[in-house]
């Protein structure tokens, strides 16, 4: 099996060229996000946990994203692998990636890192908020601190991943969408 990392800061394209990765490889994309939602909707265990910590205005701790991850691992079939979108975002992520996946005899087989600077992700972020209604996403605040903790916790994934020789980068502009995800299957493609 492949475990794909698909990485890279607010705004820099994952959501948009996930399919066309999945698509194309035959992965299953895993987006923590929707995984949380499908688990609460479902009323697992793990669900119920989480909704009633979402509920609380609390944090999912990473042992029950992780939980939901490993399950997915276990259940989804018919596929090549797995690309993860939204996870890790921490360095204790990560290092508990390596081990979901060493107990599996399994590793990360590469981080597939869309680039962006940061006045496009604020431009990106501002953009997607007024088409989606996503009022969350409006504020310059907001998008500030979202920038400052992609920084602050996610970036260092870059080192760690570098380290272990599975980081590739590529540029999630200028152009169209379309150029764009030309330019990352084409970086895909190079580390199949």
């Amino acid at each position: 099996m492949k475990y794909y990392i698909l990485f890279g800061p607010p705004g820099a394209g994952k959501g948009t060229h996930a399919g066309a990765i999945s698509e194309k490889y035959n992965l299953k994309h895993i987006s923590t996000g929707e995984l949380l939602r499908a688990e609460i909707a479902a009323g697992t265990e793990l669900g119920l946990k989480a909704k009633e910590l979402i509920t609380a205005g609390a944090l999912v701790p990473d042992a029950v994203v992780e939980g939901m991850i490993e399950s997915a691992f276990d259940t989804l079939k018919g596929f090549d692998g797995f690309l993860l979108d939204g996870f890790p975002r921490t360095l204790g992520q990560a290092e508990d990636l390596d081990k979901i996946l060493a107990k599996r005899g399994e590793e990360v087989t590469a981080v597939i890192s869309i680039m962006i600077p940061d006045d496009l992700i604020r431009e990106r972020i501002a953009h997607r908020a007024a088409i989606e209604g996503r009022a969350d996403d409006a504020s310059e605040a907001t998008i500030t601190n979202r920038i400052k903790t992609y920084h602050a916790q996610t970036e260092p994934l870059i080192e760690y991943y570098k380290k272990a020789g599975k980081y590739h980068e590529v540029a999630g502009w200028p152009g169209t969408i379309e150029e764009n995800r030309a330019r990352v299957l084409a970086m895909v493609d190079s580390i199949q």
